[in-house]
């Protein structure tokens, strides 16, 4: 029996706002929002109560609604309620999934990407938020654990019904841990201040995808046109259009300035001025099928690293591909090639001497650390970017699969990816007219029993070509290109990945 179809645990009253009948599908719901009125409501037994007006939804364009009905774990849910909550970083929903039975889960959407999670009971009491250190590794049940982030949250709006909501604007800490088999873990502390003693909830997950869900229901794709926001720049005057909801940093496309949305189109907008003659390969805009995926080119940036204790830098850029279904993931373009990478959902393993790290079974090994630095931006970013935004990040490599480690101050973000062939990435970008400009590596030479003429012509060809490629390599400027600011033998770094926080 469907969960929209469970009869007898079926709830309905009129509003104590408006008189428009609400409806509780499940019997955990204890509150909801009358889609009229948008007062929100909460049930007593059978007696309905107004507690408050809930603010309008934030508009994220999700392909998700109420009533879309899928399967997880073999077992059928409902989309019955959606809670929305804002963090420093950005935006995030989670929705109420209705199973058969009766239960609840939580389907979290982040940008694009998405988690199931279920309630998870623990064999312990938590501590309070401020207990989980950054980075370190704590054990759940009898699992390790590490601390990927803790920041404070608050909700600013809801639809449909939820077992629980917490006050609308009201601060609270939620605490992210991710397991080295992909699980996420999330403690919500928002029924904790001001009331000692009441413990946090506790979900359990991993990353999924909409397609795996056999979602039915969705919106439809009339009704996903993106509502373009307009406004001027704070800079030049220009007109500025943001495309995706999301958007939380947006270059002008006249004077180049650095906007920060991060206080929304209505709040004090602020620029930095960019005047480095830093130019992308690939444009934005611009579309390109990698690993399936039909991805756009929605924004890009220009990093340098520096080892510690070095004075050499090296420079690479990223650029930020999107994906209505399957969100955000990095294009980097380093001078040791290209490379394809996403966040992990969950946090892989550190060997104690940190020399090596192991996810989902495969062992990675340590090839560079370095202090990373965002010098040049352009397009728009789902994070609050700004130039001079400092990192500690650290590669893993394993033949062509690469690891990274990044860290903030509030936040450790683990991205993976592959290696692509620069012929590759040209030609999906129909480029390939500028395929040589893609090239970022010389092959080795083979060596062979004997040397002929041939053989020596070759070796002086080669000879001239790297001398040639050294001189350029002394003369580059890692603030504007991907290179080194001297002849490296190992090359520079993957790039990392900038992921600008979120919720799991």
């Amino acid at each position: 029996m469907a969960a929209t179809e469970a009869a007898q645990r079926s709830y309905r009253a009129p509003c104590p706002g408006c008189g428009a009948p609400v409806e509780f599908r499940s019997a955990q719901s204890t509150h909801a929002v009358c889609g009229y009125c948008q007062s929100t409501v909460v049930r007593q037994g059978d007696v309905l109560e107004r507690i408050g007006k809930m603010a309008e939804l934030f508009d994220d364009h999700s392909p998700l609604q109420l009533f879309a009905s899928g399967s997880y774990n073999k077992r059928n849910f409902t989309l019955i309620g959606r809670l929305q909550y804002k963090a420093a970083d950005g935006v995030w929903a989670e929705w109420n999934a209705l199973f058969d039975d009766g239960q609840s889960g939580w389907l979290a959407e982040d940008n694009g990407a998405y988690v199931f999670t279920l309630p998870l009971k623990t064999q312990r009491s938590l501590p309070e938020a401020d207990r989980f250190r950054l980075g370190a590794t704590t054990a759940i049940n009898g699992k390790p654990f590490t601390v990927a982030s803790n920041v404070q949250a608050m909700l600013i709006s809801a639809q449909g019904e939820v077992p629980k909501m917490p006050p609308l604007g009201q601060p609270f800490n939620v605490v992210e841990l991710r397991g080295e088999n992909a699980e996420v873990i999330s403690i919500t502390y928002a029924g904790a201040p001001g009331t000692p003693g009441t413990p946090p909830d506790v979900c359990q997950g991993t990353a999924v995808l909409l397609d795996d869900l056999a979602l039915k229901g969705l919106k439809e794709e009339s009704s996903k046109e993106e509502k373009a926001r307009q406004f001027n720049c704070p800079h030049c005057g220009a007109p500025v259009t943001v495309a995706l909801a999301a958007s939380k940093s947006i270059t002008c496309g006249s004077c180049n300035s650095l906007i920060d949305l991060s206080a929304g189109i209505g709040g004090e907008l602020k620029s930095a001025i960019q005047d480095e003659p830093v130019q992308p390969l690939i444009p934005l805009g611009a579309r390109g099928l990698l690993q399936a995926v039909q991805w756009q080119v929605v924004g890009f940036q220009h990093r340098m690293g520096v080892v510690p204790g070095d004075d050499e830098h090296f420079g690479w850029s990223e650029y930020l591909l999107y994906n209505q279904k399957r969100g955000f993931c990095f294009l980097v373009d380093s001078e040791e090639g290209w490379s394809l990478v996403r966040p992990t959902t969950g946090a892989p393993k550190l060997a104690k001497d940190e020399k090596t790290a192991t996810y989902l079974g495969t062992d990675y090994r340590l090839k560079y650390s370095y202090e990373a630095e965002t010098n040049y931006v352009c397009g728009e970013f789902y994070w609050q970017v700004s130039r001079g935004q400092k990192t500690f990040n650290r590669d893993f490599a394993n033949g062509k699969r690469l690891l990274s480690l990044e860290q903030s101050g509030t936040e450790q973000t683990w991205s993976s990816g592959d290696q692509l062939a620069s012929e590759v990435v040209a030609k999906v970008f129909g480029l390939e007219d500028k395929k040589d400009l893609f090239k970022r590596d010389v092959s080795p030479l083979s060596a062979g029993a004997g040397i002929g003429m041939g053989t020596i012509i070759a070796i002086l060809v080669v000879t001239i070509l790297l001398i040639s490629l050294l001189s350029r390599c002394s003369r580059c400027d890692p603030r504007i290109e991907n290179c080194s600011s001297s002849a490296r033998s190992s090359g520079g770094s993957f790039g990392g990945f900038s992921g600008g926080g979120g919720h799991k």
